[in-house]
């Protein structure tokens, strides 16, 4: 179906608007060498980035919404007249293709909130990636969508010109607020499209007065909602699908008077590694309609290696949400009863599982702890503590006390409770100790929905103040304590404070604008 996009400069005649995912496939093969796999996936490249460029984000600086804004290594600023030199650079691009692609789709399934995103591209792959990321409209809401709400011009395989104002390299990822634009050059890697509506999410649910979330949701038989917090490799994916409770989505939502609300029409996976024991619901959802981003396969039998990672460690699976069978329809759930932040200790130190003040939650949502073992990173010899602000920092756009605040409010509103829980070591740091097992980190995770570790009684922790449960169904007593499963006694607390300290140095940069009550919910050291 050909569309006009005279209004934006673009006069390609061969515009197909909401193609299927079928002619999607067929101009991926013919034009981009795609490939299908054996289950009936299709499998692209996205060329020499194959993750995104965060250092490459910048962000339109115009008098409507600079004091809105976090500015600083996160949120770089730009003047318009260089987003416009990246625009007509993307413009010209996109001008010289035989033919391009239009999806019109939506951000968030709730009517009243949800904006209408209309993704212009070159790549039939990047056009289905955001066919699976978006939510799709029905007949009706095609025929009706009118005038979109955002644009995101994509000319990733077209150069950014590194002498433009305030770039500083030839990847360019750049969004006006006040144009209602986003526009990338430079890269290919399909998921700076979906984390660039992630962000614009991030400063409209805000303004609203809502809090937007780098978390994913289930609910349970009952209706209880759960969130799930949690940096990469924490297993956030992992306990939050289960068999038992139904998925609301897996990485990006908001809270607004009515409930959580996912933003996204679909899921995009890490797949490095996977495997049908590991994680079945994956892999049961990578079939036809699904992108595999960067993966290897068999030549003969086109067997996809999921544990190859020649082109890269962060292979990716984009798929629709209903590829997933155990989900929620319509993409919203309750107010949360239960909110969870996940945490990979390789210190050992942190409890398997505490529970937070509401003071205390905006401390460590705030600092969005985990840590790094050996052998992650090149140079990593020992655990390293790794913070990015709301568990989502390259996201954000206002200051993250913005955030934190809102969901003390939520809190506080609607009785939700927030766990700490660690699905790290134990009994020592990384190289002691042992890893806890997911056994008994879905016993806590069991015992948080099923409300028993509300009947145990509680010891505070000395150094961090947390709240920790002294027993839980299914989790060894001596594991619920940490210093109780240490041998070393002194070490431990040695260990500690040595975190401790991370934690406070890591703060400094939000002292500012925190509150007293946020700064001194965070964990003492002697020091």
């Amino acid at each position: 179906m050909s569309f006009d996009l005279a209004q934006y400069g673009i006069t390609v005649s061969n515009v197909f608007r909401n193609p299927s995912p079928a002619k999607l496939y067929e101009d991926a093969i013919t034009y981009e060498k795609a490939s299908i796999t054996s289950v009936g996936a299709l499998m692209n490249s996205s060329g020499k980035k194959t993750g995104r460029s965060p250092k490459d984000k910048r962000i339109v600086d115009n008098p409507e919404s600079t004091n809105d804004i976090w500015w600083g290594d996160v949120n770089i600023k730009m003047p318009d007249s260089a987003f416009m030199q990246n625009r007509s650079r993307a413009i010209d691009y996109l001008n010289t293709r035989n033919h391009l692609y239009v999806i019109d789709a939506f951000a968030g399934w709730d009517p009243e909130n949800r904006i209408k995103v209309r993704v212009v591209c070159a790549r039939a792959y990047h056009a289905l990636f955001m066919h699976n990321m978006l939510i799709r409209p029905t007949a009706e809401e095609f025929d009706n969508f009118g005038e979109p709400d955002f644009v995101v011009f994509n000319a990733g395989q077209f150069k950014a010109d590194p002498t433009t104002a305030s770039l500083t390299s030839n990847t360019s990822v750049n969004l006006s607020f006040e144009r209602r634009e986003f526009v990338i050059l430079g890269s290919e890697y399909a998921g700076e499209m979906k984390k660039g509506v992630f962000t614009i999410m991030n400063y409209l649910m805000p303004k609203k007065g809502f809090l937007s979330m780098h978390c994913s949701a289930n609910e349970g038989q009952d209706g209880d909602t759960s969130l799930f917090f949690g940096l990469s490799g924490t297993g956030k994916t992992t306990l939050s699908t289960e068999p038992n409770r139904k998925l609301i989505g897996d990485d990006e939502h908001y809270w607004t008077d009515h409930g959580v609300v996912n933003i996204e029409g679909g899921c995009y996976a890490k797949c490095i590694n996977l495997s049908a024991e590991s994680e079945p619901e994956i892999f049961k959802a990578i079939k036809f309609g699904t992108v595999l981003e960067n993966t290897v396969f068999d030549p003969e039998t086109r067997v996809v290696d999921y544990d190859d990672d020649s082109l890269t460690e962060n292979t990716r699976a984009s798929y629709p949400i209903h590829h997933i069978e155990n989900i929620k329809e319509g993409g919203q759930g309750g107010h949360p009863k239960n909110i969870i932040f996940l945490t990979c200790d390789a210190f050992g130190v942190l409890p398997p599982v505490s529970k937070l003040t509401p003071e205390q939650a905006m401390y460590y949502f705030i600092s969005g702890y985990t840590s790094k073992v050996a052998g992650t990173e090149v140079g990593i010899k020992e655990p390293q503590p790794t913070f990015s602000a709301c568990f989502g920092a390259a996201f954000l756009v206002w200051h993250p006390t913005k955030y934190a605040e809102l969901l003390k409010a939520n809190m506080e509103k609607y009785g939700s409770k927030v766990w700490l829980v660690n699905t790290g070591w134990s009994g020592g740091a990384y190289g002691v100790g042992k890893r806890l097992s997911i056994k008994v980190t879905r016993a806590i995770i069991d015992g948080i929905h099923d409300g028993s570790i509300n009947e145990a009684e509680y010891q505070t922790d000395d150094i961090f103040g947390l709240s920790v449960p002294t027993t839980c169904p299914g989790v060894p007593s001596e594991v619920l304590l940490p210093e109780n499963s240490w041998t070393d006694k002194a070490a431990y607390r040695e260990t500690a404070q040595k975190l401790a300290m991370s934690f406070h140095k890591n703060f400094k940069t939000f002292e500012d604008q925190a509150s007293e009550e946020i700064r001194s919910a965070g964990p003492k050291f002697n020091g």
